[in-house]
């Protein structure tokens, strides 16, 4: 943990510094220089527009991400589990992972109106299946001879289940919901964007409209501190989970 953080300061000032540099020179309107960004920033919070978008985006991000969560770990487990499950949805969970999920925005807004429920619905579409498929893959990946061994001892399916597939699949789960939030965070910021014009796809829609850079980046900044604080979470329950894993892929340097 020590390497890292000096490593990961060093590369924010690197990039602060490029930003800095490249907007000055370039002089050109639609790439403002950091300390700009910065000052539109400090002026959009002080008018309470960060604030009351952060709030608007949050709960959207949070409610959407839950359900895909829910969803995405029981239905990963059942297909990685059984066969049958499998074969029955693999076909439309590989077809829903890769069609572009905006595409299904037109369906939500007749469905759900231009409220909430069609941006959460977006987000679902966003991060549920890469959950989906991750958490089946974990629950493939685990030895055999670790569930056989079990059922040897006369564990039912239900203690194979929670004694031994997800233990071992933990990690590689994990690693899912780590993509999943990832995704959460555009469905999110598109949702907001086309169909319900809110929280920071609401400022992004006004800015662009007046050519705003200075704006559109200032809120770009607080999104990537909203995902990279949503991932931080992710991994703190992860490293909480895992503990037990041995790093041995991982150099020290």
């Amino acid at each position: 943990m020590r390497a890292r953080v000096p490593a990961a300061a060093v590369s924010l000032a690197t990039g602060a510094v490029a930003w800095e540099l490249i907007g000055r020179l370039a002089g050109v309107s639609f790439f403002p220089p950091l300390s700009t960004v910065a000052v539109r920033l400090a002026e959009m919070a002080a008018a309470g527009e960060i604030l009351q978008s952060v709030a608007d985006s949050l709960v959207n991000l949070l409610i959407g991400f839950t359900i895909s969560l829910v969803a995405g770990l029981l239905v990963g487990v059942a297909m990685g589990r059984y066969r049958k499950v499998e074969a029955a949805l693999g076909v439309y969970v590989y077809a829903l992972l890769t069609a572009p999920a905006l595409v299904f925005a037109p369906i939500f807004f007749s469905l759900l109106g231009d409220g909430r429920g069609s941006i959460i619905a977006v987000v679902v579409m966003y991060a549920t299946f890469v959950i989906i498929i991750n958490t089946a893959s974990a629950i493939q990946s685990v030895p055999a001879h670790l569930v056989e061994m079990a059922r040897s001892y006369g564990a039912s399916e239900r203690q194979v289940l929670l004694r031994v597939l997800l233990p071992a699949a933990t990690p590689m789960i994990m690693a899912g919901v780590r993509l999943g939030v990832g995704r959460a965070v555009t469905g999110m910021i598109n949702g907001e964007m086309f169909i319900a014009v809110v929280g920071f796809g609401h400022i992004v829609t006004e800015a662009g409209g007046r050519f705003d850079s200075a704006s559109v980046l200032a809120v770009l900044l607080v999104i990537i501190a909203v995902a990279l604080g949503a991932v931080w979470l992710v991994q703190a329950v992860d490293r909480r989970l895992t503990g037990w894993v041995p790093q041995t892929s991982r150099g020290s340097q």
